[in-house]
């Protein structure tokens, strides 16, 4: 997000960002930048797991007269009770499902997958934007554990 964000109010040139396929992956070349991403997402991911964060805030200013142009705020609520039992995280993998038009060619390192279904899931609608071409809505599924201690 970070990135995506500096990028996108030109806070460091084009040529700053990883190109691929001729679009911008909003992923900063800057070492400097990487470097402090990297600090920062090791400190904030301390005090998330301790539950001891409560907002982020992204200042935006003039190079020439420190003034605010923009602030970008995160504010963050914290489930104190899950962060008192320390539930420890499950392994991981991904997946990434794309729904098509019927009629579009499949490439060959792709396959075909049934729909990955979430048994009695909790769902959160996240803000939807629209780029005058596309219309973008965001629905987020969590495994609800709660059904599962029952």
């Amino acid at each position: 997000m970070l990135c995506s964000i500096l990028h996108n109010r030109g806070v460091y040139p084009e040529e700053s960002f990883v190109k691929k396929y001729g679009l911008p992956l909003l992923l900063s070349q800057n070492e400097g930048v990487k470097t402090f991403i990297a600090n920062l997402n090791a400190q904030l991911s301390e005090w998330l797991e301790a539950g001891k964060l409560q907002r982020i805030v992204l200042v935006i200013m003039s190079k020439a007269t420190n003034e605010v142009l923009e602030k970008w705020n995160f504010s963050i609520e914290t489930d104190k009770e899950v962060v008192e039992k320390e539930v420890s995280r499950e392994k991981s993998i991904f997946d990434v499902l794309a729904y098509t038009d019927m009629d579009v060619a499949v490439p060959f390192t792709w396959t075909e997958c049934e729909q990955k279904l979430i048994a009695n899931p909790q769902m959160v609608k996240l803000h939807s934007f629209d780029t005058k071409i596309h219309k973008v809505e965001t629905l987020v599924s969590y495994k609800n554990d709660e059904w599962d201690e029952q």
